[in-house]
């Protein structure tokens, strides 16, 4: 399998580009803020053909190259309902303006194909099948993208804003709900496997084993009710 992953535009937001190997079908996620570059030096450095982007939330800083993307290569988005709207309007998502000076570089708007994801979906792509979960918390329609384990290669599992190393993604902007954060949490990160791989969209590659060793927010979901392991926590993370 071939993962190709780096940190775009001004909120350093990790796109990846996934495929069974080079010179294949691939699947992008998440290009955010100044992505639209790097997903074509990608592409041409590891002779890729895209056929769809996903995305495991709405706000700006993980859409913001969605419509170049799309349309350099005649591909659909897939997002989750409750997000979709993010893409047309992402000040209503922050709940404040981003900024003139920043909004004159962003394409705000929809691709001319647009598909919504749900909730335990099997997403078969490029030779691949991705796992959907929905996990609010973050936003109303964050998901997270799992690729079960093959032959040599563990789970990989792409977090988006849930679950990043050391932390968790900031649920103090419309649609984020702390409760629901940890509710995620629990069904969604708790059950894999320790070995699983994560990619989350901001910071570097970790382990559910790790996270569930160290991270203090899954260590109190995982804990159940009346633990204090938040109490020193991090700063969350995510716009």
């Amino acid at each position: 399998m071939l993962i190709a992953g780096f940190p775009a535009g001004a909120w350093g937001t990790n796109c990846y580009l996934v495929a069974p190997a080079a010179g294949e079908e691939c699947v992008i996620i998440d290009p955010g803020h100044q992505a639209a570059q790097g997903v074509e030096e990608a592409v041409a450095k590891h002779r890729l053909k895209p056929v769809a982007v996903i995305l495991t939330h709405g706000h700006i800083d993980h859409v913001a190259s969605v419509v170049p993307v799309c349309g350099a290569h005649d591909v659909p988005a897939w997002i989750h309902p409750a997000d979709r709207y993010m893409m047309s309007d992402p000040a209503k998502a922050l709940g404040r303006s981003i900024g003139t000076q920043l909004m004159g570089e962003l394409t705000v708007g929809e691709p001319d194909d647009v598909k919504e994801l749900s909730d335990g979906s099997e997403l078969k792509l490029a030779g691949m099948e991705f796992t959907v979960a929905h996990a609010p918390g973050h936003t109303k329609g964050s998901v997270t993208f799992r690729l079960p384990e093959q032959p040599d290669i563990p789970p990989v599992f792409f977090s988006g804003d849930l679950l990043f190393a050391g932390s968790i993604g900031r649920t103090d902007l419309p649609g984020g709900d702390h409760a629901e954060m940890l509710q995620s949490l629990a069904r969604v990160c708790l059950p894999l496997d320790d070995s699983t791989v994560v990619l989350s969209g901001h910071g570097p590659q970790t382990s559910i084993g790790h996270e569930r060793a160290t991270n203090p927010f899954l260590r109190q979901v995982a804990a159940g009710p009346g633990d204090a392991a938040t109490d020193a926590a991090p700063p969350r993370r995510g716009m």
